[in-house]
């Protein structure tokens, strides 16, 4: 059955409103979160061993309260509530993914590749996607359908202002340069991230946390990031979006475009790639 928000989603999506909304709201969730980087912030442990700080739940506190406002009624799936309450059984037609501080054991240690994440899943792919960094004041979003990708400095624009001194730009993944240069997790050895290259025919690579990765990719500044290691769904979701939007893929193992609303919302191997 459709309902109200169904139609509103479909709306705003294809009108670009629903695109900025989300980029508003993420970068909202920066300002929560950069008062507790490099401040000593509470850390804490997981059940999955994986840490969590104050910053990741007042974070996604604000983006699921946002969210709910705009759109009620639409199902959510968010890092710290699956881990504290567990993943829902599924997920279908339109929802939320949403990783609030992606990236959070570089926050911990002070570094500045860590992002804030929101994507719309409608049947099984990502539809719209915004990934902020916090630490640059940068916004990657996924325009309306068609409409390419996007990238804005929003720089010391306060909460609640219309957002509007910030200029967005278009950006685009590169052709294949003769030597590729890919992106890689930093929790892969030295060994197995040369592996990863070269099979995805990139002659060098670099270490980088968080999403970051497919922004990276999608301004055209590198041009592979394979994947061995499971990840989260809300990992992946919003910088695919972009990705895509900027001309470049996410590919599953199976060569297959990477799907969402798998069973406990988990990746298997990928590759994402620019032109």
């Amino acid at each position: 059955m459709t309902t109200h928000s169904d139609n509103k989603l479909a709306q705003d999506l294809n009108s670009g409103a629903l695109s900025l909304a989300l980029a508003e709201i993420a970068e909202d969730a920066a300002r929560v979160i950069l008062p507790f980087w490099r401040n000593g912030a509470t850390v804490e442990t997981k059940a999955d061993d994986s840490p969590v700080t104050q910053a990741d739940r007042a974070a996604e506190a604000l983006i699921l309260e946002r969210l709910a406002a705009a759109y009620p009624g639409v199902q959510t799936v968010a890092e710290e509530a699956v881990a504290a309450e567990g993943a829902p059984d599924a997920a279908e037609g339109w929802f939320w993914l949403i990783d609030p501080l992606d990236g959070t054991k570089g926050f911990i240690r002070g570094g500045e590749a860590f992002t804030v994440n929101i994507a719309l899943i409608h049947d099984g792919y990502p539809v719209a996607g915004v990934v902020t960094a916090p630490a640059t004041a940068t916004t990657w979003r996924a325009d309306a359908p068609g409409g390419g990708a996007l990238r804005r400095q929003f720089g010391d624009v306060q909460e609640g202002e219309a957002h509007a001194g910030a200029e967005w730009r278009p950006i685009r993944v590169r052709d294949r340069p003769q030597e590729g240069l890919a992106l890689l997790s930093h929790s892969v050895t030295d060994e197995e991230a040369a592996r990863l290259a070269a099979r995805h025919g990139c002659t060098r690579w670099q270490g980088t946390d968080s999403s970051l990765k497919f922004c990276l990719i999608a301004e055209g500044r590198f041009d592979a990031y394979p994947r061995s290691g499971p990840t989260s769904e809300w990992d992946t979701a919003a910088g695919q979006a972009v990705l895509e939007a900027a001309g470049g893929r996410v590919l599953a193992d199976d060569g297959q475009r990477l799907a969402y609303g798998k069973p406990r919302f988990l990746n298997g191997p990928f590759v994402a790639m620019g032109g």
